[in-house]
């Protein structure tokens, strides 16, 4: 069996979204925060949302016939607004890799997020009944953007289930604007697995606005990464690896709705194998806080990131919905 991906624990934890290009100026959407818009302010007289429930799906599949799904029940006991709430989150997930036996796996977290005038901050924090899972991110709105972030979760392979293996992700991100429609962000952070292997990530990505008014940018996403005892398991882990990839994204509003499509193709190559084609498609629709207490969120994202098999293909889908009441 060849080695598969490293897979996250999910697209919701923010420290892998932290790793994605995340600059906060010159438009691009991963600015925004990855939750929901402020909540329609009420009524004169009319009290305020104090609690939420939503639901949370998500799905991925790969060339290697791993398949994963997730689905989770968010309950807010205390919620002021979307990005101001206190609660509890349950999860269960199903595991296939590479097409064998499926395992599943029980999760609950304690969830969190505030905000100050300058910094905002969210976590959940729970356990799958082995170890403690979760993650934490807090990020201030400054030109100079910085962003911290911590998380730790299962190894989503065949041996990474069996065994229990499991890695702990620390990293920090900074804006680096020169105008309002050229930024660089430069994310650097480390990643310890069960056992010995320590992966230290670096990234950049350049965003150039094309037209402000279209909502439409050109980047150029770059990453690498070191492992310092590659192939110690069975997920994909050469002893470095690299990427850079051209992308266009184009982010539209209507009615209050958000539409970002993005998708590029460039090159990457690990220790063991040359140069290769990557690609990356991405597409994503969020709404406003339509009948004033709803809020919903749908994703998908395309790569084939890996170079064990010369094309390895990858497909994520993901979809929430949230009441506040």
């Amino acid at each position: 069996m060849g080695y598969q991906v490293m897979r996250a624990g999910g697209i919701t934890l923010l420290g892998l979204a932290a790793l994605l290009p995340t600059p906060a100026a010159a438009m691009d959407d991963a600015a925004a925060p990855a939750t929901a818009p402020a909540a329609a302010p009420t009524s004169p007289g009319e009290p305020a949302n104090t609690h939420a429930a939503g639901l949370d799906f998500f799905m991925s599949t790969d060339a290697d016939h791993t398949d994963i799904y997730r689905a989770g029940l968010n309950l807010d006991i205390g919620h002021r607004d979307w990005d101001r709430y206190w609660g509890v989150a349950v999860e269960k997930s199903w595991y296939r890799p590479t097409g064998s036996k499926t395992t599943s796996r029980d999760r609950v977290y304690l969830r969190y997020a505030d905000k100050s005038d300058s910094w905002a901050w969210n976590g959940r924090i729970g356990t799958d009944g082995d170890t403690v899972l979760g993650s934490a991110d807090i990020h201030n709105n400054a030109r100079f953007r910085q962003e911290y972030f911590i998380e730790r979760d299962i190894v989503e392979t065949r041996m990474g289930l069996d065994r229990g293996l499991y890695y702990t992700f620390a990293g920090a991100a900074i804006d680096l604007p020169a105008d309002d429609r050229n930024v660089l962000t430069v994310v650097a952070g480390a990643q310890a697995f069960s056992g010995k292997n320590m992966r230290l990530h670096l990234r950049a990505n350049y965003v150039h606005v094309l037209k402000s008014d279209w909502g439409l940018s050109a980047q150029v996403r770059t990453r690498y990464f070191y492992s310092t005892h590659p192939r110690e398991y069975d997920y994909y882990s050469p002893r470095w690896y690299l990427q850079a990839v051209p992308v266009l994204q184009l982010r539209r509003y209507s009615g209050g709705w958000r539409y970002m499509i993005a998708g590029g193709i460039g090159a990457q190559r690990d220790a063991t194998s040359g140069w290769q084609p990557s690609r990356y498609l991405a597409a994503q629709v969020s709404s406003p806080s339509f009948g004033r207490n709803w809020f919903l969120k749908a994703n998908a994202e395309y790569s084939n990131t890996s170079l064990t098999s010369g094309v390895y293909d990858y497909l994520q889908l993901s979809l929430s919905l949230t009441r506040a009441f």
